[in-house]
């Protein structure tokens, strides 16, 4: 008997669990807990961390986990090495299930850098007006550059001051389309995006706003995982969950 982790928060995730939910499949799936009111699942759901390696490995022995599928946001590595871990110390199949990343164009202005913190030191001396699509977990990075005019879109109010003096906050969940984010831009005079390489066709709106306005980005490169299987397609993580029942893994 199988039962599939599902160890999600994308679109990806998303999708997974309505095909294995479609298909009758013994799967559950869990969120970090990262926002206030996550998507609904078909699925059986758990919201919160495990507590590291350990509690995940807990986590798969009482509930019988079989195989894991990590679809978490390719800039969660830590749960990515968790799960690598976690999986490879109880001797079960994982996979992950992830988005190609974004690829720049002759039209892009691009400048690739390997962190957040290498991305804020990245930012001009003089105040200018910057889209800051990261997130809200990491602002305090850009503390140290308080001249500077951030435009935030969020998914919920902070609950909490943010660490930046100069913020307009949006809230807004993706995906997002190209004349809207142009509009957004051109309406808070943005001259600079900083953006994470998540990839996808959700919030790559953005980017393409920002080839059609002429406006550079600092693009974060995905931190490093280690190695695993990896899936960008349906059919094919599908495929291969049907292959490691087939072998009774």
């Amino acid at each position: 008997m199988t039962r599939t982790l599902i160890l999600g928060g994308t679109t990806e995730a998303s999708s997974l669990a309505r095909a294995l939910a479609d298909r009758g499949d013994d799967a559950l799936f869990s969120y970090a807990g990262r926002t206030a009111a996550p998507v609904a699942q078909p699925l059986p759901t758990r919201v919160g961390g495990f507590g590291g390696v350990a509690g995940l490995l807990d986590f798969i022995a009482q509930n019988n986990i079989t195989r894991v599928i990590d679809a978490t946001h390719p800039f969660a590595a830590q749960m990515s090495r968790n799960a690598h871990a976690a999986s490879t110390q109880a001797g079960i199949p994982l996979a992950a299930f992830e988005r190609a990343p974004w690829a720049e164009t002759a039209a892009d202005n691009w400048t690739h850098l390997p962190s957040i913190e290498a991305a804020a030191a990245a930012l001009p001396q003089v105040p200018t007006r910057v889209f800051l699509a990261i997130g809200k977990q990491a602002l305090s990075v850009f503390a140290n550059h308080p001249q500077h005019h951030y435009l935030l879109r969020l998914v919920d109010q902070p609950a909490v001051p943010l660490p930046l003096p100069h913020t307009t906050v949006t809230l807004a969940r993706g995906p997002f389309d190209v004349a809207g984010d142009i509009a957004l831009l051109r309406d808070h005079g943005t001259k600079l995006i900083i953006a994470k390489n998540a990839g996808g066709t959700g919030a790559e709106a953005k980017l393409i706003a920002a080839r059609e306005l002429g406006l550079r980005v600092l693009m974060i490169q995905r931190p490093a995982v280690p190695p695993r299987t990896t899936f960008a397609r349906l059919d094919d993580i599908l495929a291969w969950l049907d292959h490691t029942t087939d072998r009774g893994v």
